[in-house]
């Protein structure tokens, strides 16, 4: 009886360790702090089994991880677009996407092709879009509601009520304002070096009409909020935050283009759990999964239709500030080669140095 006792139990831990997986599935997600909700993460591993581990990180920190192992220790990563295809071609950290794998019904055309365009190297590209935020123009609609494009900054009329950074963007926007494409010209820097030319001058005779060059997110919303600048160029999500205050107050997305940054989704070149990276990328843009994610971040996604999801007040933000033709007319930053970074900061010195 002891006997067969034993072997009973001996079958039975037996046919329980075969049962079970020998270790569980996991995706190794190197990504940003607010990228990976938890509320998403149970949901995910809910619908695969898969356990979802994620790591919080910067585009620095991600590179250098990514570096140190050649691309492995991680199953999915989360880079800025304009920082892969340069990291890519030198040190060949990730994988090229499969297209094919990835629901493109669920993803904004758009910021599709323009992330395969900047993440392009030796004919493979290397990202997928996820979240995305911009630049415009954020107006006092009592005192600035003609306010259409970036030139508007160099408009007499608002003289002293104008604010801007002395950064690049605000060169970009100013250039593509004034119906040109400096994108265009990244492989000439001589005529790259031309065109910043040119948008150096028009902002050196723009001075007199500035209030102030704003430094950081909340000195130009104090700015606005008080009344002493009644147009600015800044970031969607800071207007949104004065809207909510005084409806007054708006983004704008300008004629010729809002500035746009993306975060993607990149494979390291040594992954071990491929098939749950794509997993993961369709879960994440599956519009009320996206929508998830900007009711609680507030950036858009590259998911299309999860605005319809939103919650009524982020909705309303994106529904009034962007139509279909906003969003594809958004300027997305490419990678930027170094010898421009050298010409811009020259060329903003100057104008800082202007009187």
């Amino acid at each position: 009886m002891k006997r067969t006792l034993v072997c009973l139990m001996v079958l039975g831990a037996f046919l329980a360790l075969v049962a079970a997986p020998v270790s569980a599935e996991t995706l190794e997600l190197l990504t940003w702090k607010g990228y990976a909700p938890k509320e998403l993460i149970d949901k995910f591993q809910a619908e695969t089994g898969i356990t979802v581990k994620a790591t919080y990180t910067n585009n620095e920190e991600m590179i250098a991880k990514l570096r140190a192992t050649r691309g492995a220790g991680f199953d999915l990563a989360q880079p800025s677009q304009d920082r892969i295809s340069s990291v890519q071609a030198k040190y060949k950290i990730y994988q090229p996407i499969d297209y094919d794998k990835l629901k493109k019904d669920q993803i904004i055309a758009s910021m599709l092709e323009a992330v395969k365009k900047n993440t392009l190297v030796d004919g493979n590209s290397f990202g997928v879009p996820h979240v995305y935020g911009t630049s415009g123009l954020v107006i006092n609609k009592n005192f600035a509601g003609d306010a259409k494009d970036y030139t508007d900054l160099l408009d007499s009329k608002y003289k002293g009520r104008v604010s801007y950074r002395l950064k690049r963007p605000t060169l970009i926007g100013v250039a593509f304002a004034m119906g040109k494409d400096p994108f265009a010209l990244y492989n000439d820097p001589t005529a790259y070096q031309a065109l910043m030319e040119e948008v150096g001058q028009k902002l050196i005779e723009g001075k007199p009409l500035v209030k102030n060059y704003w430094t950081n997110g909340d000195a130009i919303k104090e700015s606005l909020r008080s009344g002493e600048v009644h147009l600015a160029m800044a970031w969607e999500v800071g207007a949104w935050q004065l809207y909510a205050e005084n409806p007054d107050i708006d983004f704008v997305a300008p004629k010729s283009g809002a500035l746009g940054w993306i975060d993607t989704f990149a494979i390291p070149a040594k992954a071990k759990n491929v098939e749950g990276a794509y997993k993961w990328i369709n879960f994440m843009l599956r519009p009320e999964n996206a929508a998830v994610f900007t009711n609680d971040q507030k950036y858009g996604t590259a998911s299309k239709g999860a605005v319809n999801l939103y919650e009524p007040a982020v909705k309303a933000n994106f529904t009034r500030c962007f139509t279909d033709a906003d969003i594809d007319n958004i300027k997305w930053y490419p990678p930027v080669p170094v010898k421009l970074e050298e010409i811009e900061g020259k060329i903003l010195d100057k104008v800082k140095a202007a009187q």
